[in-house]
């Protein structure tokens, strides 16, 4: 085998190139240790280089989905729109590694194979498929939440004779769907922004639904001059101000609960947000939105109604409703004219709970009750979520205990930090941690900073080893899942609670307790001398 590191150990390994493995490999190396990063990409960006279907597009406000870790960095990247697409959020990563040098402390288009704890050495020593290996005190799995592509096997795919995408992992160069018969299967976030895109070049698009999902108008723009120079005045200010919300970005939340108001206020304040669009939407209004079923209701009602409005045919806008979960409790989308686009002549909704698919076949897809003809096929089924890249990464901790024989039961984390039983790993915005639930890229900064000064702690007082400790990873299990049990999320068939992986434990994925709560948790806990970790010398 061919040691990427020369033989020599290093301070720390980071696997993943996207916002969490840059600011990884800068919050490191500014401190002086030796770090070394491992993307299975060609290039930085993480989700954001994999995900360049059409219609890509951040859905939290581009001024706030950014780093904040370097003012100048703030003052000197200009947004241009209201949510950013896809093209330049990648290169905004673009800019932040060539601003900092960070490419140089990458190795691109290696894919991990195998991370192996050593308990004599204390070191992780890690495997690419190429056949590479490096060492290192610390391994840090910046592998992000949404990385590890589901990919449905259906009978007779390999028959079809026209072009299979998937929108997880676009052809980097694009593809030509102009004129083209199209099947799009999926309906969550990637295939309700891909949709209406397709339909605009498609001879014809055929969607496949399986689950009629929430979705939200964005009411993209380009971002008005007067809102960014209010930010800019004081934007590290500004950044402070959304950390103190439970999901990290402005705060949109305008009563307690939906009944605070008169039907024709709580009407008129729907009405209001569906016109203003953005990031959380109508579900946010209210504080019991996810928790009172009453006051989901009102809202799911609301976007109900507005279904029925936009799509002409009845029968198609009853297909697209939702009824079978509350609002929000699946990941709610943002999308641009994706209800109207049924709207279309060359598009046709098929709903698979009604006509389920049957087998594809070299011309297309055989439903129970019909054939629908296709050039391109594309799967918008999206990740197993969280859980996936970690496993795919083939960790193995103390006495060779495998992280997937760990998690047969679901994810066990302490605070989605570490993982007891896998000594100096570390997980940025793991399981159990906020991550998928607020603004990502500030979950990132505030894990990315804590791993950091807990390292900085270990050398200086000669640590080598820090686990967490089987009681305390217990104790964060349980109160994930306790506040995950206040509210309406585990009623939902949902990627959050493991449902779209067959086999996969079902338990909800995150920590709802909002940001704040939880970053003032990790700062009591490093204060008291990282109370729920064991460091050995």
């Amino acid at each position: 085998m061919n040691s990427i590191s020369d033989g020599k150990t290093i301070d720390a390994i980071v696997v993943g190139a996207g916002f969490g493995g840059m600011y990884a490999i800068y919050r490191l190396r500014a401190r002086g240790l030796e770090a070394r990063g491992f993307e299975a990409a060609a290039d930085v960006g993480g989700t954001w280089w994999w995900n360049c279907y059409p219609g890509a597009r951040c859905d939290v406000e581009s001024l706030d989905y950014c780093y904040a870790f370097d003012e100048a960095l703030l003052d000197e990247w200009r947004w241009s729109e209201r949510f950013a697409t896809q093209p330049e959020v990648l290169r905004y990563a673009s800019h932040v590694a060539e601003r900092y040098g960070l490419r140089d402390h990458f190795t691109f288009n290696a894919r991990i194979d195998g991370c192996v704890w050593d308990e004599d050495s204390r070191l992780w020593t890690v495997t690419t498929e190429e056949g590479h290996t490096a060492r290192a005190r610390f391994l840090i799995a910046a592998t992000g939440c949404l990385s590890k592509p589901h990919r449905p096997d259906l009978p007779g795919l390999d028959e079809f004779a026209g072009d299979v995408l998937f929108t997880q992992a676009w052809p980097q160069e694009g593809f030509d769907l102009a004129g083209k018969r199209v099947g799009v299967i999926g309906t969550g976030s990637s295939g309700i922004q891909s949709i209406p895109v397709i339909a605009q070049v498609a001879a014809h698009l055929t969607v496949f639904q399986r689950t009629a999902n929430f979705t939200l108008p964005a009411v993209n723009r380009p971002i008005f001059p007067e809102y960014e120079a209010e930010i800019r005045a004081d934007y590290l200010g500004h950044r402070r101000k959304i950390l103190q919300n439970k999901a990290a970005t402005v705060k949109q939340t305008i009563a307690e609960s939906a009944f605070d108001l008169s039907d024709e206020e709580r009407e008129a304040a729907y009405e209001d947000k569906w016109q203003r669009g953005g990031a959380g939407g109508i579900p946010v209004l209210f504080a019991d939105s996810v928790t009172n079923p009453a006051s989901n209701e009102q809202a799911a009602n609301f976007v109900r109604r507005k279904i029925a409005e936009i799509v002409q045919d009845p029968e198609v806008a009853e297909s697209l409703t939702p009824r079978d979960h509350p609002i929000a409790t699946k990941r709610i989308c943002l999308d641009t004219d994706y209800y109207a686009t049924f709207n279309r002549p060359n598009v046709t909704l098929v709903d698979l709970k009604k006509t389920p698919i049957e087998r594809v076949s070299a011309t297309g897809i055989h439903t129970s009750s019909a054939e629908y003809p296709l050039d391109v096929l594309v799967f918008a089924t999206g990740f197993d979520a969280m859980t996936g890249p970690l496993r795919a990464m083939k960790i193995r901790g103390v006495e060779g205990v495998a992280l997937e024989h760990a998690w047969a039961d679901g994810p066990r984390t302490w605070l989605g930090l570490m993982v007891a039983g896998f000594p100096n790993l570390f997980t940025i915005t793991g399981p159990g941690s906020p991550s998928v639930i607020v603004n990502m890229i500030a979950a990132i900064e505030q894990h990315v900073d804590w791993i950091a000064r807990l390292i900085d702690h270990m050398r200086e007082t000669g640590a080598t080893r820090v686990e967490a400790q089987d009681a305390a990873q217990e104790e964060w299990v349980a109160e994930v899942r306790r506040v995950a049990e206040t509210t309406l999320y585990p009623l939902a068939n949902s990627w959050y609670n493991g449902d779209n992986i067959a086999g996969k434990p079902r338990m909800f994925m995150a920590w709802l307790g909002g940001y704040p709560t939880y970053a003032e948790r990790c700062e009591e806990i490093a204060a008291s001398g990282y109370a729920g970790l064991e460091l050995a010398a």
